[in-house]
Protein backbone atom coordinates (compact mmCIF):
# COMPACT_ATOMS: atom_id res chain seq x y z
CA UNK A 1 0.00 0.00 0.00
CA UNK A 2 1.30 3.43 -0.89
CA UNK A 3 0.81 6.65 1.01
CA UNK A 4 0.88 9.89 -0.97
CA UNK A 5 1.27 13.24 0.77
CA UNK A 6 0.92 16.45 -1.21
CA UNK A 7 2.32 19.81 -0.17
CA UNK A 8 3.17 23.17 -1.66
CA UNK A 9 -0.25 24.61 -2.29
CA UNK A 10 -1.20 28.12 -1.33
CA UNK A 11 -2.42 31.50 -2.47
CA UNK A 12 -0.67 33.18 -5.38
CA UNK A 13 -1.42 36.06 -7.71
CA UNK A 14 -2.17 35.47 -11.36
CA UNK A 15 1.06 35.09 -13.30
CA UNK A 16 2.85 33.62 -10.31
CA UNK A 17 4.32 30.19 -9.71
CA UNK A 18 3.99 27.32 -7.27
CA UNK A 19 5.63 23.94 -6.98
CA UNK A 20 3.60 21.07 -5.64
CA UNK A 21 5.26 18.01 -4.13
CA UNK A 22 3.93 14.51 -3.69
CA UNK A 23 5.97 12.39 -1.30
CA UNK A 24 5.33 8.67 -1.60
CA UNK A 25 5.97 5.91 0.91
CA UNK A 26 5.38 2.20 0.57
CA UNK A 27 5.96 2.05 -3.18
CA UNK A 28 8.53 3.60 -5.46
CA UNK A 29 7.34 6.33 -7.78
CA UNK A 30 9.85 5.25 -10.42
CA UNK A 31 8.01 1.97 -11.08
CA UNK A 32 4.53 3.45 -11.49
CA UNK A 33 2.75 5.98 -13.61
CA UNK A 34 2.15 9.00 -11.40
CA UNK A 35 -0.41 11.70 -12.04
CA UNK A 36 -1.63 15.05 -10.85
CA UNK A 37 -5.33 15.80 -10.91
CA UNK A 38 -7.35 18.79 -9.82
CA UNK A 39 -10.90 19.49 -8.79
CA UNK A 40 -12.63 22.81 -8.26
CA UNK A 41 -16.06 23.32 -6.66
CA UNK A 42 -18.90 22.14 -8.85
CA UNK A 43 -16.60 20.55 -11.39
CA UNK A 44 -15.45 17.03 -12.03
CA UNK A 45 -11.93 16.00 -11.21
CA UNK A 46 -9.68 16.49 -14.21
CA UNK A 47 -6.33 15.07 -15.17
CA UNK A 48 -3.55 17.65 -15.24
CA UNK A 49 -0.36 15.71 -15.98
CA UNK A 50 1.21 12.26 -15.92
CA UNK A 51 4.78 11.09 -15.63
CA UNK A 52 4.95 7.46 -16.67
CA UNK A 53 7.30 4.92 -15.19
CA UNK A 54 9.16 5.17 -18.52
CA UNK A 55 9.62 8.92 -17.84
CA UNK A 56 7.43 10.04 -20.71
CA UNK A 57 4.96 12.77 -19.83
CA UNK A 58 1.46 13.88 -20.69
CA UNK A 59 -0.20 17.24 -20.11
CA UNK A 60 -3.75 18.44 -20.40
CA UNK A 61 -4.11 21.10 -23.08
CA UNK A 62 -5.13 23.65 -20.47
CA UNK A 63 -1.74 23.48 -18.74
CA UNK A 64 0.60 22.59 -21.60
CA UNK A 65 3.53 24.97 -21.73
CA UNK A 66 2.88 26.26 -18.22
CA UNK A 67 3.11 23.20 -15.97
CA UNK A 68 5.92 20.67 -15.71
CA UNK A 69 5.69 17.28 -14.01
CA UNK A 70 8.87 15.65 -12.78
CA UNK A 71 10.10 12.92 -10.52
CA UNK A 72 12.98 12.57 -8.07
CA UNK A 73 13.58 8.87 -7.62
CA UNK A 74 16.05 9.35 -4.78
CA UNK A 75 13.45 11.27 -2.78
CA UNK A 76 10.57 9.11 -4.03
CA UNK A 77 8.74 12.32 -4.80
CA UNK A 78 6.81 13.69 -7.76
CA UNK A 79 6.57 17.41 -8.45
CA UNK A 80 4.30 19.71 -10.39
CA UNK A 81 5.90 23.03 -11.27
CA UNK A 82 3.16 25.50 -12.12
CA UNK A 83 4.09 28.75 -13.87
CA UNK A 84 2.01 31.56 -15.33
CA UNK A 85 -0.85 30.61 -13.06
CA UNK A 86 -4.35 31.75 -13.93
CA UNK A 87 -7.45 32.13 -11.73
CA UNK A 88 -8.96 29.14 -13.52
CA UNK A 89 -6.15 26.98 -12.13
CA UNK A 90 -7.70 27.39 -8.68
CA UNK A 91 -8.54 23.92 -7.37
CA UNK A 92 -7.58 21.18 -4.96
CA UNK A 93 -4.69 19.30 -6.52
CA UNK A 94 -4.32 15.58 -5.96
CA UNK A 95 -1.45 13.22 -6.56
CA UNK A 96 -2.23 9.69 -7.70
CA UNK A 97 -0.46 6.44 -8.45
CA UNK A 98 -1.33 3.78 -10.99
CA UNK A 99 -2.62 0.49 -9.65
CA UNK A 100 -0.07 -1.55 -11.61
CA UNK A 101 3.69 -1.14 -11.83
CA UNK A 102 5.29 -0.58 -15.22
CA UNK A 103 1.94 -0.15 -16.87
CA UNK A 104 2.31 0.59 -20.60
CA UNK A 105 -1.42 0.66 -21.20
CA UNK A 106 -3.79 3.43 -20.16
CA UNK A 107 -3.09 4.54 -16.60
CA UNK A 108 -5.49 3.29 -13.97
CA UNK A 109 -5.01 5.39 -10.87
CA UNK A 110 -5.98 3.69 -7.64
CA UNK A 111 -4.09 5.46 -4.85
CA UNK A 112 -4.68 9.10 -3.98
CA UNK A 113 -3.30 11.73 -1.69
CA UNK A 114 -5.39 14.01 0.48
CA UNK A 115 -4.99 17.01 -1.81
CA UNK A 116 -3.52 20.49 -1.52
CA UNK A 117 -5.39 23.71 -2.20
CA UNK A 118 -4.14 26.09 -4.87
CA UNK A 119 -5.81 29.48 -5.09
CA UNK A 120 -4.90 31.97 -7.81
CA UNK A 121 -6.14 35.51 -7.34
CA UNK A 122 -6.77 37.87 -10.23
Amino acid sequence: QVQLVESGGGLVQAGGSLRLSCAASGRTVSSYNMGWFRQSPGKERELVAIVRWSSSTYYADSVKGRFTISRDNAKNTVYLQMNSLKPEDTAVYYCAQDKRPRNNAKSDFGSWGQGTQVTVSS
